[in-house]
């Protein structure tokens, strides 16, 4: 790992004076309460991909989410795959325009055009993603077919029923209303098409009572910019409330049985590629980061964004462990018509 690697990943989207005070505000959001963060979700996110959209991109590549997987099959292809799966589900194909709701830097975006030939709109609501994703499309060749908007996915300036189908990988997590999302997505789908997703969600081993689950649950929401975790019987009414028929829906964190856990990659089964995922690749990584702000090399408050992404990263081996979180709760709806 190079010095000049870490260097570019510790420097984030603001300018450098600023870094310390940014990464000091987001703290201040984790430390109120889930209202709070819900009232400021629009800020709360985007201080946080500021600062860790390159940190993302070194650790995880332009895909930012989990992925179940098959002994045998590498990282990036079970990434592949599990975006592969949504664009199946949806009936994806040439001629068809997805909205992408919380694209990133525009990963899947890209790997679900390529599979399908369908056009996609990636929404996001952070600058600096949005430069970062157009840039990679560009390199790719695929301005044809993907295209950015810069928006607010819970106010969505595309037509109503515009779209011909729409999924969200790992965003909607974001959201401080489900149901007012759900139905802003059912606002903009034609009569007939489908909405399907990933989602964050504590599962029915989730003990509200329990210290040690209370830990975990916060310690997602600091480390990811979640305004609160839903259960997945939650999302499943919010989807129904939006007036959408769901047709199918279960955690994939547990249903596919492939023996290999989603969170393994954070937890440490040490590759060549995946060394940086591990907590001793964590840990180095932080401890670099660490030296080159105290060398000046890195701006004031870039080990803060390593600190609270690792806690983030920790809380959610923990959550995968004890079963009482899932990243991949799988839904898939459609609008009646």
């Amino acid at each position: 790992m190079s010095q000049s690697t870490i260097t570019e990943m510790s420097q984030p989207a603001v300018p450098r004076a600023e870094v310390e005070a940014k990464a000091a505000e987001y703290a201040s959001y984790h430390a109120g309460t889930a209202d709070d963060r819900k009232a400021n979700y629009t800020r709360m996110v985007n201080d946080y991909y500021d600062l860790a959209t390159d940190f993302y991109e070194y650790g995880w590549g332009q895909s930012f989410h989990f992925a179940p997987r098959h002994r045998g099959e590498s990282f990036e292809a079970s990434i592949a795959r599990h975006e592969f799966f949504l664009a199946a589900r949806l009936g994806l194909r040439a001629g068809m325009t997805a909205v992408d709701l919380g694209c990133g830097v525009g990963g899947p975006m890209r790997a679900i055009a390529r599979f399908s030939g369908a056009s996609v709109v990636g929404i996001n609501n952070n600058e600096y993603q949005i430069r970062r994703g157009e840039k990679h499309t560009r390199a790719a060749g695929l301005e044809d077919r993907c295209r950015f908007v810069k928006a607010d996915f819970m106010a969505l300036p595309l037509a109503e029923a515009s779209m011909d189908a729409a999924y969200t990988i790992e965003a909607s997590c974001h959201a401080p209303d489900k149901l007012a999302l759900f139905k802003e997505i059912a606002r903009v789908l034609r009569p007939g098409a489908a909405f399907a997703g990933y989602e964050w969600c504590l599962t029915d081993r989730y003990d509200a009572n329990s210290a040690e689950h209370r830990a975990i649950k916060k310690g997602i929401e600091e480390g990811d910019a979640l305004p609160d975790i839903w259960p997945t019987g939650e999302v499943i009414s919010a989807l129904r409330g939006a007036g959408l028929e769901v047709l199918e829906s279960r955690d994939l964190a547990v249903d596919v049985g492939t023996g290999m856990p989603w969170y393994q990659p954070l937890a440490g089964q040490w590759s060549p590629s995946g060394f940086k995922r591990t907590p001793p690749g964590r840990w180095l990584t932080n401890k670099m980061v660490r030296t080159l702000e105290w060398m000046r090399v890195a701006p004031r408050g870039s080990t803060a964004v390593s600190d609270f992404l690792n806690v983030g990263a920790d809380a959610l081996v923990l959550g995968g462990e004890t079963g009482i979180f899932t990243p991949m709760f799988f839904f898939h709806a459609r609008k009646p018509g």
